[in-house]
């Protein structure tokens, strides 16, 4: 009997954060992890992190805002393991300053990332996962339910995120394919750190105290298990649960109360 292949799964932003690990996660796991970052330096410190435990990795130097390194990034996946079981589009940035402040170039960047990257990314891997009836995942946000003030690209990028990924699934209903919208509440990462001000710099701290979010490691194991069971929707966190029903019941009064959350968030550009 001819023993299965080992699964592989596509991880982008991969080098810190979610990404990272949700890397550990699958590798643990026993899958195939292609890592995919700008960062060589991280990559390579990750792929022989995982050698020396006896786990397969390749790393894929990617900006995912080229489409010409999400096409190479699935060529050489396909090179090295000739198959895709999962792609998780997880790169992503984000911002902080109102919109009436900011510079416009922020929010190209940002819809280049966090939605573009996704879409050029799964447009190659997409006949590779029909062959395998694999999985597409996209780590969208609760900005993907609700907009968040101060955040307009951030909301923008993953509302059409998530758009996306709802027709790919209803075009995709007869033929194998899963697709899940992953969307994690306050998770600790450096994603607020690198977050982009007005003027496109970083914004190089956190306004939130990341001691009470729910840690990137437990958000990646909640998505390796919803992938497992083929879920089409993961909402994390008591608070995102809450703020997505409110939003379909009460979304009016809930401005006021996204209003005032974010109003409290240290240096908050709205008061």
């Amino acid at each position: 009997m001819t023993k299965e292949r080992k699964k592989v799964v596509v991880i982008t932003g991969a080098s810190s954060g979610i990404g990272k690990a949700l890397a550990e996660v699958y590798a643990r796991k026993g899958f195939r992890v292609v890592l995919a970052a700008r960062s060589r330096t991280k990559l390579d410190a990750m792929v022989a992190a995982f050698e020396e435990q006896g786990l397969e990795a390749l790393a894929v130097t990617t900006d995912v805002q080229q489409e010409k390194d999400c096409k190479a990034l699935i060529d050489q996946t396909i090179k090295t393991y000739g198959q895709i079981d999962v792609l998780i589009n997880n790169a992503g940035i984000s911002m902080r300053a109102l919109f009436e402040d900011v510079d416009l170039e922020v929010i190209h960047r940002l819809m280049n990332v966090n939605f573009w990257g996704a879409v050029y990314t799964t447009k190659y891997a997409l006949p590779y996962l029909l062959e395998r009836r694999g999985s597409v995942v996209g780590v969208s946000s609760i900005a993907g339910f609700k907009g968040l003030p101060g955040r307009t690209g951030y909301s923008a990028s993953k509302f059409a995120l998530q758009g996306f990924l709802e027709v790919l699934r209803i075009e995709n209903l007869k033929k194998g394919l899963h697709v899940l919208i992953a969307a994690p509440g306050f998770t600790t990462s450096n994603i607020r750190n690198t977050a982009l001000a007005a003027d496109g710099s970083q914004q190089g701290e956190s306004p939130r105290d990341e001691n009470k979010m729910m840690s990137s490691g437990e958000v990646a194991l909640r998505i390796f298990r919803a992938v497992e069971k083929r879920k089409k929707l993961l909402v994390l966190t008591t608070q995102g649960k809450l703020t997505v029903w409110l939003n379909k019941f009460f979304p009016f009064w809930l401005d006021k109360m996204v209003y005032n959350h974010m109003a409290k968030e240290d240096n908050a550009p709205i008061r």
